[in-house]
């Protein structure tokens, strides 16, 4: 008789796990304040509780100023647009990402340059990034991927060699610490999601975070439709602004989220200390590396390397496959490189400055052919495996039940092969 509930035996759970978002009595009062108070919208920016949202996670990432705005896409193009990059300068990306990293350049009309990442923790590669530098190479936008921290001390060493931008992209780091300094405050930006998925939400909604006041103004003026008005109207010129205000509501939440914070954080690094040791017991699943310099980390994503070899040549997916039936639901293929995923469809047409290095687009057959991320492919689609992070808020014993499936997997892995 099978063993594994794949095959008809029993799982090893079918409780719940940990609702998530984590919400309560403080998300209601502050949006009752904001329904109040009548300052609904975002207009005149930045309303109060906006205000006080920015100065706040600002504060808590160790960075000088922070903005509120509508979304953690908008955001990395109002960087962009806010340091001065311009149609055709290249900006170089990490191929393993979500698309609105290698988007923002392109909707500026500057140009991406893709890299692959780090086989150790999947960030961006620093060799790589070194390697793709042009003339025309202005900006870099590592990636906090998951569960770790790119090599910030490199990066910073990077840009101010070559006099680029560095804009971190933070969108899963929420309250990670490099070396006990918060991200999002080491590069010119940090730029932050608050979307339905992230570490902290309201939905929607993003923040941008820098240590200097004249890049502070010009992102703010930018969210505000270009408007120069009292606190972001000393720079010079004028800019051509977008709609990216966030609303009372959202900022409302954020706050009641921002004060959950480091309670989240505590609870999650405690349960990837536990579950790390109690997984490298089982063999197959390793924890990423950690990096010693990661003094705190926010954990989005839990990311794990499944080494088929221990689990005589069985496929990451189907491994996946028969961990969903114990009750267990990971991720396999979260992030294929950027320019291979069906939503990146940049084409030259509409993005003229593409042209000179991508021909008719990115995703052009005669383009695609050319790229080549082997570590990036790899960790998309044999190694890699992500844990959402509402498993780590569970208790010990629900913990346990994750090790108890990967090791009754790995003890009946005949069943399956």
């Amino acid at each position: 008789m099978s063993k594994l509930a794949i095959r008809g035996g029993t799982p090893v759970r079918n409780q719940a796990w940990p609702q998530w978002p984590v919400h309560g009595e403080a998300e209601k009062k502050q949006l009752l304040e904001a329904f109040e108070a009548g300052n609904w919208g975002g207009f005149p920016f930045p309303q109060p509780k906006t205000r006080e949202l920015g100065e706040a996670f600002a504060a808590y990432q160790d960075a000088s100023y922070g903005a509120a705005c509508a979304n953690g896409s908008i955001s990395l193009e109002i960087c962009l647009v806010a340091a001065g990059i311009v149609a055709g300068d290249e900006v170089i990306v990490p191929a393993t990402t979500w698309i609105a990293t290698g988007a923002a350049p392109i909707r500026v009309n500057a140009v991406p340059v893709f890299v692959d990442v780090d086989p150790e923790n999947y960030c961006i590669d620093c060799d790589a990034v070194e390697a793709a530098i042009t003339p025309r190479t202005r900006a870099i936008i590592p990636v906090h991927l998951g569960s770790s921290i790119a090599d910030l001390d490199r990066l910073v060493e990077i840009c101010q060699k070559h006099d680029l931008i560095l804009l971190e992209d933070c969108a899963h780091a929420h309250g990670s610490k490099w070396r006990r300094k918060g991200v999002g405050s080491w590069g010119d930006f940090g730029s932050f999601s608050f979307q339905s998925s992230k570490i902290l939400t309201s939905g929607e909604g993003g923040l941008i975070t820098t240590n200097d006041e004249q890049l502070h103004q010009k992102v703010q003026s930018l969210i505000n439709c270009g408007r120069k008005d009292d606190g972001y109207d000393t720079f010079e010129g004028q800019l051509l602004g977008y709609n990216a205000r966030m609303t009372e509501f959202q900022a409302g939440v954020m706050l009641a989220q921002l004060a959950r914070l480091e309670e989240l954080t505590r609870k999650k690094e405690e349960n990837v200390h536990y579950l790390t040791h109690r997984m490298a017991a089982v063999g197959g699943l390793y924890a990423v590396r950690r990096d010693v310099r990661e003094t705190r980390r926010g954990i989005y994503q839990f990311i794990w390397k499944y080494q088929a070899e221990e689990f005589k040549g069985l496929h990451r997916d189907r491994f996946l496959e028969a961990l969903e039936a114990e009750g267990i639901e990971l991720d396999g293929m979260f992030y294929p490189p950027m320019p291979f995923h069906p939503l990146f469809n940049a084409r030259s047409a509409e993005w003229p400055m593409l042209r000179e290095r991508y021909g008719d687009g990115i995703q052009a057959p005669e383009t695609l052919r050319k790229f080549s991320f082997p570590v990036g492919a790899k960790f998309a689609q044999e190694e890699g495996i992500w844990m959402h992070y509402p498993y780590l808020l569970a208790e010990k014993a629900d913990l346990d039940d994750i090790v108890s499936a990967v090791a009754k997997i790995k003890s009946n892995v005949d069943e399956l092969l």
